[in-house]
This record gives C-alpha cells, structure tokens and sequence, in this order.
C-alpha cells in the first residue's frame, strides 16, 4: 500500500474517532455527525477543498471552537498512548 493511501486511511480514521468523541461528550448526535461525513464526502466527490469533520461542525453552529479544540486534545492524547 502506498504512503499517501495508509496516511488517508489513519486521517479516515481519525475523523471517526472524531465524531465518537464529539458525541460521547454530548456535543452532537450521531445523525449530525453522519451529516458532517457525507457533507465533507460530497465537497470531495466535487471537487471542493477537503474540510475536516470539525471545520464542517463548527460552520453548522453545532459545535464550538473549545469544543473542537476539546475533542482534539481527547483524540490526540488516546492515539499518543
């Protein structure tokens, strides 16, 4: 497999880890999440400029700056243990 295709698929993975975090901690639901998911998929299919599962959120207004910045400390320390 080559590097750029392991390197989307742990950026894949982590936008799902992502998305766990962000409802386990009450932030979203799921439904919004899968929301977020197949919005960043169609800006990809278009062409679009990639946008992170939180950038989507935060710009939907369901999700605040320190609370992206939450769930990113959260994911980034489970994935340094």
């Amino acid at each position: 497999m080559g590097r750029k295709n392991r390197f989307e698929k742990e950026v894949a993975k982590l936008c799902r880890r992502f998305g766990m975090i962000a409802v386990k901690k009450g932030y979203v639901t799921p439904e919004q999440v899968k929301e977020a998911f197949n919005e960043q998929l169609e800006d990809d299919l278009n062409g679009r400029e990639h946008r992170l599962l939180g950038t989507i959120l935060f710009e939907k207004k369901l999700m605040t700056w320190d609370q992206v910045d939450e769930v990113l400390m959260e994911l980034f320390k489970e994935n340094i243990k």
